[in-house]
């Protein structure tokens, strides 16, 4: 992606987290990127155009700090899972911007295919990672790789959207989040 690329979707990100989708105006990106509303036209063509970016550069945004240094795989599930949750500018806001872009997909069906690539990818990931612990031998064999990581997917999006919302600690979030990850996969 082009250095002016990536600037005008560090700038979405950080508009769509403290405004929210609906408070993402063309003219307020263009000034929070430090660009010109043609440039992002350019880049972009439309309103759905930047969304469907921002989604794309919110899912590559969390991989760089979900990359746990470890091999092995029920450690490295771990920790991915619970980097989702950290107190650091660029969880919060990815994250901020992740929930309102789910949120936005519920009346936006541009945004439903993108969204659900994104989820089945992450979920492929988690459930790799679940496959590779089981021959481990770390987690038990009767755990459905799939089904495990759709519900933990499903629980960190939750605990998030409740982290942000204040309805509930991040310390509690990540402990409910350890507790389950335990439950789903015994070993």
């Amino acid at each position: 992606m082009s250095d002016r690329r990536t600037q005008i979707m560090e700038a979405a990100v950080r508009v769509i987290a403290q405004d929210g989708v609906r408070g993402l105006r063309v003219d307020k990106l263009a000034a929070t990127a430090e660009v010109s509303t043609a440039l992002i036209y350019y880049h972009f063509k439309d309103r759905a155009g930047i969304l469907r970016a921002a989604l794309a550069h919110i899912n590559h945004r969390a991989q760089t700090y979900t990359d746990a240094p470890t091999t092995d795989p029920r450690a490295r599930l771990e920790q991915m899972l619970l980097q989702e949750l950290q107190d650091t500018a660029d969880v919060r806001e990815t994250s901020l911007a992740w929930g309102e872009l789910r949120a936005t997909a519920a009346f936006d069906p541009e945004l439903r295919t993108p969204l659900r690539t994104t989820t089945e990818s992450w979920n492929a990931d988690i459930a790799s990672l679940i496959r590779a612990a089981t021959d481990a031998g770390s987690v038990a064999t009767t755990v459905d790789p799939a089904d495990a990581a759709e519900r933990l997917t499903a629980l960190v999006e939750g605990l998030s959207e409740r982290w942000h919302s204040g309805s509930l600690t991040l310390a509690r979030a990540r402990e409910l989040l350890a507790g389950a990850i335990a439950l789903e996969l015994p070993t």
